[in-house]
């Protein structure tokens, strides 16, 4: 067996065996795009290259067989350089968004798509957990939130954007009728934070640090928990759908004190003597407020840091619009939901850092021809509106035949992309080498797989398997250099090429270029037609 040094580790290799091999025998991690087990090297994508005998050439791993006494750098910064300029390259022509358009517009960042697809599915406690992951008060934002994130919808440049807000109220009020999904806190971690303020910044931070383990004890000036919400008008947020959400979170096992005023009936002192951490969520606050209360002022309120919410005092932090005004509850939620992530880093004694931006790749603005192929595979019925009373939301038909208009601009493969995973870790841009991109496609004619060509590397591991399983047509290579591109030969249909191999061919795409049909979006889309073929059978739309 060939001995080699590897990073300076002594490694025996079987004969014939690659450095990549070798290196995953001795527990070395070498990262790989285009590399599957048990199918031939590709090496196209370059992410696995390492530095041999000192050669100012890098080599594959993937292909390189080991011999005696080869000496392997898989760290060095020629190397990590190497590799991230490969992802780099490959990301400057990879057409298709990480995360879709209207989650990024979200101020929560909600997972608005996969929302969607639950609730398509009739997954209704997954459509709960998934908002209220980001959104506490789901009921309450459905109804008065301004909708950023149908702003940013891409559905709005064909016609108009999904109905994201109706569908959000949806799940909050199904799931306050129902429980579906109740979620459960961690065990208890021993500190205690206290919160001034219960709006909507102060229950968000609340609900959260509750789930994370800690006590928490919420005192508010008023005689009701809600906050700035409770001013809003009954006709638009009905009193009963806030109370029940806010005792939704006080259920979590939150103490409430109400009728108790800082700097009155208790000081901010006496909090940070009593608690491992305050947070002050008091809404807007002025000058005099600060210097009465010791914290610092900045220009607009309270003096916080943007990222973490921790103030100039030792364990005092600040959220919502005491410390940046807004109208937006939402934003005030998200403020509370960070701040008490930066919280639960300081009381357990960690370094406190602020939450980071994901990575992701954008897709840019559609032309007019793309988004009308996108808008070909979801469904074609115009925005609904509530059939019942003014001021109701959708019901459960209408919650699923809206959502179906979703064009699922996020990426399906998210989950399993080792594109995307690697440009996390080796921070790559996806600017680095800017240039026209091509134009969008996507090919859902296959009736277990969904491809868009523009997200594929030409890596070759879906050609493979579609050989593995002896497909009649398969796939192949078309074009030569940059213009390469994945396809049916002879100009046949997806489903013609993979009649065996498709769900293979999606396990194995590392980009999200193949992925998996949504069996749950199939059933809904047999749904709507049957919808369609009841209301032309009786002249109207039940229900619609």
């Amino acid at each position: 067996m060939p001995t080699l040094t590897i990073d300076g580790q002594q490694v025996e290799a079987p004969e014939g065996a690659t450095i990549l091999e070798a290196a995953r025998l001795a527990g070395v991690d070498i990262p790989t795009l285009c590399y599957r087990e048990g199918l031939p090297a590709q090496t196209s994508c370059m992410v696995c290259v390492v530095r041999i005998d000192g050669a100012e050439r890098l080599r594959p791993s993937c292909a390189t067989p080991v011999r005696e006494g080869m000496v392997v750098e898989t760290a060095s910064e020629e190397v990590l350089h190497a590799r991230r300029m490969a992802l780099e390259l490959i990301l400057s022509d990879h057409l298709g968004d990480c995360l879709g358009p209207c989650e990024l517009a979200c101020p929560a960042g909600m997972d608005i798509p996969r929302m969607i697809r639950q609730i398509i599915a009739g997954d209704l406690a997954g459509a709960a957990e998934t908002v209220l992951t980001r959104i506490p008060l789901p009921a309450v934002l459905g109804r008065i939130c301004p909708a950023p994130c149908e702003a940013a919808c891409r559905r709005g440049s064909h016609d108009d954007p999904v109905a994201i807000c109706l569908l959000k109220r949806w799940v909050g009020d199904r799931n306050l009728a129902r429980e579906a999904w109740r979620p459960q806190p961690a065990p208890a971690s021993g500190r205690r934070v206290a919160i001034v303020g219960a709006g909507p910044a102060g229950l968000s931070a609340a609900y959260y640090l509750r789930l994370l383990g800690h006590e928490v004890m919420l005192i508010d000036e008023r005689n009701a928990p809600g906050g700035g919400l409770r001013e809003v008008a009954a006709s638009s947020l009905p009193r009963t759908v806030l109370e029940d959400e806010a005792a939704r979170v006080l259920g979590l096992g939150v103490e409430l004190r109400l009728e108790m005023r800082l700097g009155g009936d208790v000081t901010l002192e006496e909090l940070r003597a009593q608690y491992d951490a305050v947070l002050l969520a008091i809404g807007e606050a002025d000058e005099a407020v600060a210097q009465a209360l010791g914290v610092p002022w900045a220009r607009r309120g309270l003096e916080a840091d943007r990222g973490t919410h921790a103030s100039p005092l030792a364990g005092v932090f600040v959220a919502g619009s005491a410390q940046s005004p807004s109208r937006l509850a939402v934003r005030a939620v998200a403020g509370g939901r960070q701040a008490a992530l930066a919280i639960d880093q300081f009381v357990r004694g960690e370094e406190v850092a602020p939450e980071g931006q994901p990575f992701n790749v954008n897709l840019g603005k559609l032309l007019p021809q793309e988004a009308a192929r996108m808008a070909a595979d979801a469904s074609s019925n115009p925005r609904l509106a509530p059939s019942a009373y003014e001021g109701a939301g959708f019901n459960d038909e209408e919650a699923v035949r809206e959502g179906l208009r979703c064009l699922h601009c996020d990426c399906r493969g998210l989950a399993t992309c080792r594109l995307r995973a690697l440009g996390e870790e080796f921070e790559a841009s996806t600017r680095t080498w800017p240039g026209d991109r091509r134009m969008f496609r996507r090919d859902a004619t296959h009736p277990a797989i969904i491809f868009e060509p523009g997200k594929c590397i030409a890596c070759g591991l879906c050609v493979e398997v579609a050989r593995g399983h002896e497909e009649e047509l398969g796939l192949t290579f078309i074009g030569r250099g940059f213009d390469v591109r994945t396809a049916v030969p002879f100009g046949a249909t997806l489903a013609e090429g993979l009649r065996r191999a498709a769900v293979e061919c999606a396990e194995v795409c590392p980009t999200g270029a193949i992925v998996l049909r949504d069996e749950a979006e199939e059933a809904a889309d047999a749904d709507e037609e049957r919808w369609r073929e009841d209301a032309d059978g009786h002249g109207t739309d039940e229900g619609v």
